[in-house]
């Protein structure tokens, strides 16, 4: 360049030495990473599962028995032919089983509701739902009994799972009998209520079984006791229902 008239060297550039700036431009001139996906979860073995049942069982069987805080873990784990610190490999504490107990009976229970609810025909479906409720309560009874003393101490520890699982299938399943009652198949009734009986006389036949079975003169109910009971609650709900029931008690 020229200044007074005399021609000046001109200076060369600098660059910035900077490394923190050296780092930003080849941060940003790095493709960008591509995300890294979880590889999908293992399914559990065999051996694990069928252990998970036999704990399972004896869980049912202790806090049926004595409630949850009456149960110890020490003891079911006897139970299952474990020690305390092997039972904790496959449930991580009292309250995991517990809730896993609860899980069970519960899934059990709202996959009936499920299949009542996408039915068109109502007779059938009741029946259907009657009956399933019937053979939980006869062939998981510790299962329905925990459910229960859990729900008659206030639910303090399953309350917020049945509010969130329970309430939206049940409004689904009222839903679904204020259509039939609007196509005119069943008479309209409290649905609601009606499904409230429902639940408890068929639960009544796992919590009550001992008195039934002992006010028949039995050491147990038997099968033909609950046909007897599917049949005459069937119809009951049925006939309330204004439904002629196929078959008669």
């Amino acid at each position: 360049m020229f200044h007074n008239g005399a021609m000046t060297a001109a200076r060369p550039l600098t660059t910035s030495k900077d490394p923190s700036s050296a780092r930003q431009r080849n941060a940003t001139d790095q493709p960008p990473a591509s995300p890294t996906t979880e590889p999908p979860a293992r399914a559990p073995k065999p051996s694990r599962l069928l252990k998970e049942r036999g704990i399972l069982q004896e869980a049912q069987s202790h806090f049926a028995q004595f409630g949850f805080e009456g149960a110890s873990l020490e003891n079911i784990a006897a139970a299952a032919g474990l020690s305390r610190h092997n039972l904790l490999y496959y449930f991580p504490s009292k309250e995991a089983l517990y809730q896993r107990v609860l899980d069970d009976v519960l899934n059990q229970w709202l996959a009936g509701m499920d299949d009542l609810s996408h039915s068109n025909d109502p007779e059938a479906a009741l029946r259907q739902y009657i009956q399933a409720k019937l053979r939980y309560s006869r062939e998981h009874p510790d299962g329905a009994k925990v459910f229960t003393k859990e729900v008659i101490a206030g639910a303090p520890r399953y309350g917020k799972a049945i509010a969130e699982r329970v309430g939206p299938r049940l409004k689904a399943e009222v839903r679904t009998f204020e259509r039939w009652a609007k196509e005119g198949r069943i008479a309209k009734v409290n649905f609601t209520h009606l499904m409230f009986i429902i639940l408890s006389v068929t639960q009544a036949y796992a919590d009550q079984e001992a008195q039934f079975a002992l006010l028949l003169g039995k050491p147990a109910l038997t099968e033909k006791d609950y046909e007897k009971a599917e049949a005459l609650i069937s119809q009951l709900v049925l006939s309330g229902l204004g439904l002629q029931p196929r078959t008669n008690i």
